[in-house]
């Protein structure tokens, strides 16, 4: 595979000095149409060899371009911060947004080739990491983003050759390590690596570009040159992109709508009864057995709350459902038991236009509790298959693989230790009028309904049809939705605490003793 990049190729200075001027100029333009026409991010990642020019190629790139524009980061050992959180955390926490570069060293590859390499990983999880990465890669590349990989190559004895130059510079030698070495009498292991990589994660959508790395002009040429031309393909392809796909959305939201008028189901996928509709909303508690099983419940969730903290246990817990059905009274409940220092509530609406400018799960990913803590989330990334589903902010392609997309975010919490919990708080259209006029004449509970609530509010079926293939496609055995009977609130904020408190009981029963390594110990 990489018989391809040990040439020899060479670029003489002259030739060099000449095509750069044209190419930075070139590159110049294009950073400038991404920033003004491109509603898309540019993530270049560079891998491969040590001493094949990565660290040199990415500061070139910002020497060429406006670095303002460019995101530029460089991946270590995972710090205390990130080793409390998904792996992914922070590849999604550092994304450049729609008209900016992002350029990435030691980036997601780094970590699964070196376990791998070292036997910490075997195939199988290897295999299933680069899967991941794939799946990351995808969910970018699906919302728009143009996703580029170098693998910057040299052969067994440059390296060594520079190698030694590094060791011996005493302007440079601080950057020699004694793994340096080592990696360096592995380096078929290494290599072999390597192409399983690449076998691997090279798609149509992230594809990867084998760089050869031993001549510094060559080099740097064809790395600018394969940015040029990928970019200005991909600005082309974006544009006639964003014409199907608004003619294509704008086609399926005209047969809905026909099929709703027509009276054939509500045009929505779902005809008939929803797994709502199962539900016992008689079900109600009295205020004595209310009063005495809520003191219990939050009693019992302090304690266990205490136990998942020092055992470095996060909780998020996620609260969908009606207006008016009751979400914000449950998560007080769950507060009112914790500290307030262990805990934050995320109240989300409509994203503001700097998370526009970013995938929809970004800001939700930012989101993500350190070990021990609680995150609850009064809506979330459920939004996309719901209000902008009905609403048409989300095309018919992008709420449909957000389940996907969604289902792999929440294996990834729940692989890392992570304690989540769905609920759906569930009312029915009658008690939700009754609750949206007792707000009208509630001074302190007037501001809570908004014109968008009667909105909403005429679409129930058409929510309600959403909400039934949201828990269809979602509600998997790691991570089922609780479905929340909550037309008696005392009945329904009792379930939902005996249900954190199960699932904290459970975790904390499966736990070993600390659920996170810490940094530099992987």
């Amino acid at each position: 595979m990489f018989q391809t990049a040990e040439l020899g190729q060479k670029v003489s200075k002259s030739e060099f000095k000449q095509r750069e001027l044209i190419l930075r100029e070139n590159l110049l333009a294009l950073q400038q149409r991404l920033r003004s026409e491109g509603k898309f991010p540019v993530i270049l990642d560079f891998a491969g060899v040590r001493g094949a020019g990565k660290g040199t190629s990415a500061n070139l790139l910002n020497k060429w371009m406006d670095a303002r524009w460019i995101v530029t980061q460089a991946y270590s050992e995972p710090s205390d911060e990130e080793a409390e959180r998904p792996t992914f955390w922070r590849f999604w926490r550092f994304l450049p947004p729609k008209g900016q570069i992002g350029v990435y060293l030691s980036g997601r590859y780094s970590l699964p080739l070196l376990n791998f390499v070292y036997g910490k990983l075997s195939l199988d999880q290897f295999t299933q990491e680069l899967e991941r990465i794939n799946n990351f890669e995808k969910a970018l590349a699906d919302d728009g983003a143009m996703v580029l990989k170098y693998w910057m190559h040299i052969s067994r004895d440059v390296q060594k050759k520079r190698l030694e130059l590094l060791e011996n510079d005493p302007l440079r030698s601080w950057r020699m390590g004694p793994e340096d070495w080592k990696n360096w009498e592995m380096y078929d292991r290494f290599i072999e690596a390597a192409e399983r990589i690449i076998s691997q994660t090279n798609t149509g959508h992230a594809p990867w570009e084998i760089v050869e790395g031993e001549d510094h002009h060559c080099r740097s040429l064809r790395v600018g040159e394969i940015l040029q031309e990928r970019l200005e393909r991909h600005l082309l392809k974006e544009q006639f992109r964003q014409k199907y796909l608004s003619e294509m959305r704008k086609e399926v939201h005209e047969k809905v709508k026909q099929a709703a008028d027509n009276g054939n189901g509500n045009g929505n996928g779902s005809h008939g009864k929803t797994i709502m509709d199962k539900l016992d909303l008689s079900l109600s508690l009295g205020k004595k057995q209310y009063r005495k099983e809520m003191a219990i419940a939050q009693a019992r969730l302090a304690g266990l709350h205490q136990q998942a903290m020092q055992k470095k246990l996060s909780t998020i817990l996620v609260f969908e459902g009606p207006d008016a059905a009751g979400k914000g009274g449950a998560i007080r409940q769950i507060t009112q038991a914790l500290d307030v220092r262990n805990y934050k509530v995320y109240p989300f609406a409509a994203p503001t236009d700097v998370e526009n400018s970013y995938h929809y799960l970004w800001r939700f990913w930012n989101c993500i509790p350190r070990a021990g803590r609680m995150t609850i989330f009064d809506r979330s990334w459920y939004g996309r298959v719901l209000v902008e589903r009905i609403e048409q902010f989300a095309g018919d392609d992008e709420w449909r693989r957000a389940f996907a997309e969604i289902n792999d975010f929440e294996d990834q919490l729940i692989a890392h230790g992570t304690v989540l919990l769905k609920f759906w708080i569930h009312i029915s259209k009658e008690e939700q009028l009754l609750r949206f006029k007792s707000r009208e004449e509630t001074p302190h509970k007037r501001w809570k309904l908004v014109e968008e609530d009667w909105r909403n509010r005429e679409r129930w079926d058409e929510y309600a049809a959403a909400v039934h293939i949201m828990i269809q496609q979602t509600s998997v055995q790691q991570a089922p939705w609780v479905l929340v009977e909550n037309e008696s609130k005392r009945y329904g904020r009792i379930k939902v605490m005996n249900s954190v408190c199960d699932a904290l009981e459970k975790a904390i029963e499966n736990a070993p003793q600390c659920s996170v390594k810490p940094a530099g110990k992987r």
